[in-house]
């Protein structure tokens, strides 16, 4: 009979200590990010011209829905006197050439039109690369490969990675060259902000930003030569061109997924500095527009982002104890007491999304309440991931992901 009875006190007494240690995980992620908040690079609102020459590096695989805006955008920049865009259609069976190449026609209008009016603006010089529609070699993967080839043809003195679904503000090459210049970094990312639409969307994109904010010190995260706290986005990236070289450029990236921390990584390895910024201002991104693009995209990397198997189940693990058993135990706890920790350990939780969405440009509310959703979603991606993983399945843009 006492030991019948000792079952729900025991019981009771780990749901206490899980919920407790959740709400301390919680409570230390909300401090870090309000931390990270205030010490985030941010570009300058009005950089100073640029005397370099720059390349601006746009890989390409069926974007024609979303390459025209990303080339117009650039077509328009301000504050540097000589880059050129070179663009790589990767062997893409929609219009991504055909967008091309009307954005092009119209960037030579409107040069002419400057030059008749005495302008002293350079726009840019766009040129369209045909990718051709093989494979990449052996040993490739699709985008490392992509962004090999543009490099090699890239004359600048800071080459700048650019996605197809990126747009960016007038000032924004010359803001983020100033980050790379000013702040003595050998690569930036400044992650633009995310644009999320769709329900999925709303719960997934924020993250991206959420979490690096909330799970280290950012600006001791950028010492030199400590590759495992890197932090880096390729949707715009920026690094010297004599470090991308010396540290062996997209050649070390060419089996990873995510080819971003990877060359990020090996910037690190050489010496050289890498650093994270906020980019919201300057640039937008949607990376997925339906919920099957977003389930696609997330499930061709999340397998690769902690490592192995073991790995991820860890991180899921701690990411539920923190973030999804405190809100389940407010709601459903036996005793009170438990109940109070779990909404302290909430609402930490809510704090740091907010924190996180007002530094980015995200959605704050409803969005943020819905964090123990997020991570639910992420961590049924995470399983997805590997399990198309283990079974061969997965690809992206009709190939095949072996590495």
């Amino acid at each position: 009979m006492n030991a019948h009875a000792s079952t729900p006190r025991i019981a009771d007494r780990a749901t206490r200590i899980a919920t407790l240690s959740g709400t301390l995980l919680a409570v230390l992620g909300a401090a870090t990010t309000i931390h990270n908040v205030r010490t985030l690079r941010r570009p300058p609102r009005i950089p100073r011209v640029v005397a370099e020459h720059v390349s601006v590096l746009v890989p390409a695989r069926d974007e024609g829905r979303r390459i025209g805006a990303c080339l117009r955008s650039l077509a328009t920049q301000r504050g540097i006197d000589d880059f050129e865009v070179l663009v790589l259609d990767d062997g893409s069976i929609d219009d991504t050439a055909d967008q091309v190449r009307a954005v092009i026609a119209e960037s030579s209008k409107r040069s002419g039109t400057q030059s008749n009016a005495h302008s002293t603006r350079r726009p840019p010089r766009i040129r369209l690369i045909p990718g051709g529609d093989r494979p990449p070699p052996a040993g490739w993967l699709g985008k490392s490969w992509a962004c090999h080839r543009l490099a090699g043809m890239a004359l600048g003195d800071v080459l700048i990675f650019v996605d197809a679904d990126v747009v960016l503000e007038p000032d924004a090459i010359a803001a983020t060259i100033a980050l790379l210049r000013d702040d003595a970094v050998d690569l930036v990312s400044p992650y633009p902000r995310q644009v999320a639409q769709s329900v999925l969307e709303r719960l997934v994109q924020p993250l991206l930003q959420w979490s690096w904010l909330s799970t280290q010190g950012l600006r001791s995260s950028e010492v030199k030569g400590r590759s495992s706290t890197v932090v880096a986005n390729g949707q715009l990236l920026a690094v010297d061109a004599g470090i991308y070289r010396r540290a062996g450029g997209h050649e070390t990236t060419s089996q990873d997924v995510l080819d971003d921390m990877a060359l990020a990584r090996s910037v690190r390895l050489v010496g050289g500095r890498t650093a994270i910024a906020d980019g919201s201002a300057i640039a937008t991104c949607r990376m997925y527009d339906s919920p099957k693009a977003l389930v696609e995209g997330y499930t061709k990397s999340l397998w690769s982002a902690f490592g192995s198997p073991a790995g991820s189940a860890a991180v899921m693990g701690v990411l539920g104890l923190t973030y999804v058993i405190p809100p389940l135990v407010a709601v459903v706890g036996r005793d009170s007491r438990t109940r109070r920790i779990g909404l302290i350990g909430y609402l930490a939780a809510v704090t740091g999304r907010v924190v996180s969405a007002r530094a980015t440009g995200g959605r704050v509310l409803p969005d943020a309440l819905a964090h123990p959703a997020s991570i639910l979603v992420l961590g049924a991606l995470t399983a997805e991931s590997w399990r198309r993983r283990r079974l061969g399945l997965l690809t992206w843009k009709g190939r095949s992901l072996t590495g």
